[in-house]
């Protein structure tokens, strides 16, 4: 797996991170994605960050 093609995904709510890949030829804007933070025990959403 490049490692061009990883991104973070980091919580607004707590300090949680997901590490995933992004199409970087198609999508050229940041992402954000509703998914599950273990530290608020809720789904929260997370948005692209610096590596």
């Amino acid at each position: 797996m490049s490692q061009d093609f990883l991104i973070k995904l980091k919580s607004t709510k707590s300090d949680h991170v997901y590490y995933t890949r992004k199409n970087k030829k198609k999508v050229e804007r940041k992402i954000e994605l509703k998914k599950y933070d273990p530290t608020t025990r809720k789904r929260e959403v997370f948005k692209e960050a610096k590596k």
